[in-house]
């Protein structure tokens, strides 16, 4: 996980590019502004729903985590985390 430069304290996790391919595949069709992706996201246990985002420097996709969850599953930026991702159909 990665702190985003500025002043808006984004944490974000860059997803590995082999799971993008898949979410491109599962997604087709259905992506909204920018790319985005409705995805149903857990990290130790806790869920929420949320939107990635295409990265074109990784070619990936970058996966936004809230506050809360960081808190709850005791993350930080320079962590490495484990996440469970389902794509959400419309």
């Amino acid at each position: 996980m990665w702190l985003y430069p500025g002043e808006s304290g984004w944490h974000f996790i860059t997803l590995p590019v082999d799971i993008a391919d898949q979410i491109r595949e599962e997604s087709a069709g259905f992506r909204g502004g920018f790319g985005s992706v409705k995805v149903t996201a857990d990290i130790a246990g806790h869920q929420w729903q949320t939107s990635i985002f295409p990265d074109t420097g990784s070619g990936s996709y970058l996966l936004p985590v809230k506050r809360a969850v960081r808190i709850a599953a005791h993350i930080t930026a320079g962590d490495d985390v484990g996440v469970r991702l389902v794509v959400n159909s419309p």
